[in-house]
């Protein structure tokens, strides 16, 4: 497949704009256009021509709406909802940081402008979490309230919550389904809004969205299904462990250790400090070594830890860990995403596929058929047949 950076970071971010024109949530002209204004690893040229991209385009939803073009008007939000995320995605580390939240909440104002004009219903929803709620988004393909085949969709450590329109929520509402989304704590507004960071024990996550669905008449208790994106194929597996009222479980890919993302390129040293619980040495080492690019990267990474200190955010990510026992306890159908040239969590889809005991099959995305990388950004029509076909055949 074409590269278009070598910055992994970016390369990966221009797949995911060109596999959302699958959901009309990003434009491939546009994308296009967009990356020729920027350098390689430039990451202000990034903010600021993204940033660019997504200002027209909601200038040009407003006059859509304004001269009675619903479905243009529609169009365009969700296009600069996507562009407006690529571009506070590269603002940690970058000249003025507070554009993380800022680019944020406008591509959540997009979202939210865009949603009220679909054409099946969307409700907004808030899901009782501990002393406060979960925001989140119940997507139906229509009005009434018979009860449906439910999919959760829990997103990953930095995916917008329009990222799950395309990768699980569309497909839902065309095969008749069900399907809700919601920021976990360190997630969307969870994190820029409320200030909850990530944590490992996700099932405390996980139960209160299943007691919310099983509130609702429009849902079959029997029929509710988890799927978990990119870090998430850790969270999902780790809850279904706990939570045995899900029916079925995707993991896009398997993740047994999330800690092992951080620490491949480390050298042994630095491991060996973690080891050792040596945080001023890791610390500072880190401080000393690593360079502006790699420091901004970091700056995103460790935010929804609610940490300064690398040290310590490497010590939650090694929290974030399926032990053998933990794998076994998982009852339901499970279906584990494999795709060629994983970057982050190479061969960990394996894995856990060979630890589960219960009925388990496990799809490969090759590079030959588009389907590679990390949550086959390029594939997602591919990607989203394969896993509501495996999920039809269960609950359907």
């Amino acid at each position: 497949m074409q590269r278009f950076y070598q910055d992994e970071g970016m390369h990966f971010a221009v797949l995911l704009s060109l596999g959302f024109a699958y959901s009309n949530i990003a434009d491939v002209g546009e994308t296009l256009a967009t990356i020729e204004r920027i350098p390689e690893g430039d990451r202000e040229a990034w903010v600021r021509e993204w940033t660019a991209t997504a200002d027209s385009l909601a200038a040009q939803a407003d006059d859509s709406l304004a001269g009675g073009h619903r479905v243009s008007g529609r169009a365009r939000l969700l296009r600069a909802s996507t562009y407006y995320d690529h571009a506070s995605s590269m603002s940690p580390g970058s000249e003025d940081e507070s554009r993380y939240k800022k680019l944020w909440e406008r591509h959540r104002h997009c979202w939210d402008r865009a949603v009220d004009l679909f054409d099946t219903p969307v409700e907004r929803i808030e899901i009782p979490y501990e002393k406060t709620t979960l925001a989140g988004y119940f997507f139906k393909p229509d009005s009434s309230d018979t009860p449906r085949p439910t999919v959760i969709l829990n997103n990953g450590s930095d995916g917008p919550v329009i990222s799950q329109w395309s990768l699980g929520g569309r497909a839902a509402v065309e095969r008749g389904w069900n399907a809700v989304t919601f920021d976990g704590p360190g997630q969307g507004a969870a994190l820029h809004r409320q200030g909850l960071y990530f944590r490992h024990d996700w099932e405390h996550v996980i139960t209160p969205v299943v007691d919310h669905l099983e509130s609702r008449p429009d849902v079959d208790r029997a029929k509710i299904a988890l799927q978990g994106i990119s870090q998430a194929g850790y969270w999902a597996p780790r809850a279904a462990a706990f939570e045995h009222r899900i029916a079925a479980l995707v993991a896009d890919p398997g993740v047994m250790r999330v800690a092992d993302s951080w620490e491949g390129k480390l050298p042994p040293e630095l491991v060996q400090m973690l080891d050792d619980g040596k945080k001023t040495d890791f610390d500072d080492t880190m401080a000393a070594v690593l360079p502006p690019d790699l420091k901004a990267v970091l700056a995103w990474r460790i935010a929804p830890y609610g940490v300064s200190s690398l040290f310590d955010a490497y010590t939650a990510a090694r929290r974030m860990t399926l032990d053998d026992d933990t794998v076994r306890d998982i009852r339901c159908p499970t279906l584990v995403l494999d795709p060629d040239n994983e970057q982050f969590w190479p061969g960990q889809s394996q894995r856990l596929f060979d630890l589960l005991t219960c009925e388990k099959e496990i799809a490969r995305f090759t590079s030959h058929e588009g389907g590679d990388w990390h949550c086959e950004p390029a594939a997602q029509s591919l990607r989203d047949e394969r896993v509501f076909d495996f999920l039809e055949d269960r609950l359907a």
